[in-house]
């Protein structure tokens, strides 16, 4: 298992790892990545949901920029990166668990109070 070389070679440099898994419903992240947007000129991230553009589909800082959706952001390719993540993730997290080295931090709300869950959290 990787997790076990990676803890083989933290040890041998005197390290301990711990790993941090933000949670957050399923159906909460299926909403934030198929409703994200990105500019094509600048990069400025929206989404349709909790911070849409002020007019439908169109940057407010390029307004000829129509926003794009990655292709793996369509909510068919969305379920099987989850499905990816619970195979092959879910079973690693489960193992920091079991040895008591997981931190959990709550992933909803607004990206202020999730880093603030964060940092009370490590």
């Amino acid at each position: 298992m990787q997790a076990e070389q990676l803890e083989e070679l933290a040890k041998e440099q005197g390290k301990d790892i711990q790993a941090i898994e933000i949670d957050v419903p399923k159906d909460e992240l299926i909403k934030r990545l198929t409703g994200r947007r990105t500019c094509p000129v600048c990069g400025e991230i929206y989404n349709i949901y909790s911070k849409p553009p002020t007019v439908e589909g169109v940057c407010d800082l390029h307004p000829d920029a129509k926003l794009t959706q990655r292709a793996d952001d369509h909510e068919d390719k969305v379920r099987v990166r989850l499905a990816t993540y619970e195979e092959l993730t879910k079973p690693l997290l489960d193992h920091y668990e079991r040895s008591g080295r997981l931190i959990k931090v709550d992933g909803t709300g607004d990206v202020e109070r999730i880093h603030s869950n964060l940092v009370a959290n490590v």
